[in-house]
């Protein structure tokens, strides 16, 4: 997916910039290829997932443009992109669910979000919904509260963050979802440092795959988990699968773009192949039959 913008990337050291070319996501998912009866999965960028939950089409804190920030188009300001998006909004499919985990600009982008159609329903954590006014349909969800859209009963769990957009509304809240249906358990943790919140969750049922952040830790650890630690949760929830995101597509941190992914294939040593993704744009399918 050839790009034509540049952007400014920060060298491990943060002592110089220097223009560069986006980085084209590494693979090209094809959802209009993916069966209904079955929970499809892709990572598109940052924590951007797309995915077909049997039948339901759901995307998760989309960000999609060429920057995250204020303002829009040409004139917003904030990061750029250091690798492309693996499918632009053009090109999504017709979503039935929008998932929003808290208002930090590299998770609600309102510039994606006006891309979208008004009548996709959305759920958000508290106070949040002033910012996706434009859809017809949006539910605030607590903590430990339950609502079935689309055929998904999504659960609000809590994380280790903050959710304020901007310095003066510390009210809004963030967290993260757990998300059933056909009896597969899929949890999307949004962006948390280190809790052990998520321990409950497994001693409840097994979860077949958690959508987990690894990046941003350099030197933000006391809000984004270092990738040993969110090995460390996935394993305390016991996921059978774990989907990384929250890494190698902006400079939000110090950390080297290639570490994040590289530090959770050591953490998990023997039983890497449980990491099912691990590049933007790869595509998985959750495997047939009840998690063990």
């Amino acid at each position: 997916m050839a790009q034509l913008y540049k952007t400014d990337e920060i060298d491990p050291a943060g002592s110089e910039q220097r223009s560069c070319r986006v980085r084209p996501a590494p693979r090209r998912p094809h959802p209009d290829r993916w069966p209904d009866g079955q929970a499809t999965f892709a990572w598109l960028g940052h924590a951007t997932v797309l995915a077909n939950f049997f039948g339901v089409w759901l995307l998760t804190d989309p960000a999609l443009e060429a920057r995250i920030g204020v303002g829009r188009g040409r004139a917003k300001l904030g990061p750029r992109r250091l690798t492309a998006p693996a499918l632009r909004p053009a090109e999504l499919p017709q979503l039935d669910l929008l998932l929003l985990s808290h208002a930090h600009m590299d998770h609600t982008d309102l510039g994606t979000l006006r891309s979208l159609r008004r009548d996709v329903p959305v759920i958000v954590q508290p106070g949040n919904s002033d910012l996706v006014r434009r859809f017809r349909k949006v539910d605030e969800l607590p903590w430990g509260e339950r609502v079935t859209v689309a055929g998904i009963e999504i659960e609000s769990v809590p994380v280790r963050h903050w959710g304020a957009r901007m310095i003066t509304d510390r009210h809004r809240g963030y967290g993260g979802y757990l998300l059933r249906r056909s009896g597969r358990t899929v949890l999307f943790a949004g962006d948390t440092a280190y809790t052990d919140a998520f321990a409950p969750l497994g001693r409840r049922g097994p979860i077949d795959l958690a959508i987990l952040p690894i990046g941003a830790y350099d030197p933000w650890i006391a809000n984004h988990a270092s990738p040993e630690e969110a090995w460390r949760m996935a394993r305390q929830m016991n996921a059978t699968h774990v989907l990384p995101v929250h890494h190698s597509t902006f400079r939000l941190s110090r950390e080297p773009m290639h570490e994040p992914i590289e530090r959770l294939l050591n953490a998990a040593g023997p039983e890497r192949d449980r990491i099912v993704i691990r590049e933007i744009g790869q595509t998985w399918t959750l495997p047939e039959g009840p998690a063990d």
